[in-house]
C-alpha cells in the first residue's frame, strides 16, 4: 500500500504536468497550429480513437487527454467527443507496461514479489485485449 509520502509525490505531479501542458498550450498552439490539427478529422470517433489510443501510449493518458482538449473544444457533439477520449484513453493503458502508471506499479510489486513480468508476456495479452476494447468502444460510441 502507498504511503503518504507516496501520495503527495503523485500530486505534487499531477500539479507540475498540468502547469506544463498549461505552458505549453499557451506557447506552441496557435491558431494556426490548432487549425492545421483539424485536417485529422477529430470528430471521427474512430480517428480520434485512434489518434488517442497512440497518443496515451507515447506521452501517458492524462497528458494525451490534456493535449487533445485544444484541439477538440471547437468539435460539435461534445459528450461524444469526451466520451471517446475517457474511454480512448484509458483503455489504451492496457496496450503496454508503460502505457499506464499502474500497470508499472503492478510490474514492480510483481518483480518485488520475484515474479518477472516480460515486455513480449504482457503484450501478448495487452495487445489484443486492448485492441479489441477499443474497437468494440468506438464501434457503441459511433
Amino acid at each position: 500500500m502507498p504511503d503518504k509520502f507516496e501520495f503527495v509525490i503523485n500530486l505534487k505531479t499531477a500539479k507540475a504536468l498540468n502547469i506544463q501542458v498549461a505552458a505549453a498550450e499557451k506557447i506552441l498552439l496557435t491558431p494556426e497550429v490548432i487549425g492545421s490539427v483539424q485536417a485529422f478529422h477529430f470528430a471521427n470517433t474512430y480517428v480520434l480513437t485512434f489518434d488517442t489510443a497512440v497518443l496515451s501510449n507515447v506521452i501517458s493518458n492524462v497528458p494525451a487527454v490534456l493535449a487533445l482538449k485544444p484541439f477538440v473544444l471547437g468539435l460539435p457533439d461534445q459528450h461524444r467527443i469526451w466520451l471517446v477520449i475517457a474511454m480512448s484513453a484509458t483503455l489504451a493503458g492496457n496496450l503496454t507496461p508503460v502505457g499506464s502508471v499502474a500497470n508499472l506499479i503492478v510490474a514492480e510489486r510483481a518483480r518485488a514479489a520475484g515474479i518477472h513480468l516480460s515486455l513480449w508476456a504482457y503484450c501478448r495479452a495487452g495487445i489484443p485485449i486492448t485492441l479489441a476494447t477499443l474497437a468494440l468502444g468506438a464501434w457503441w460510441l459511433s
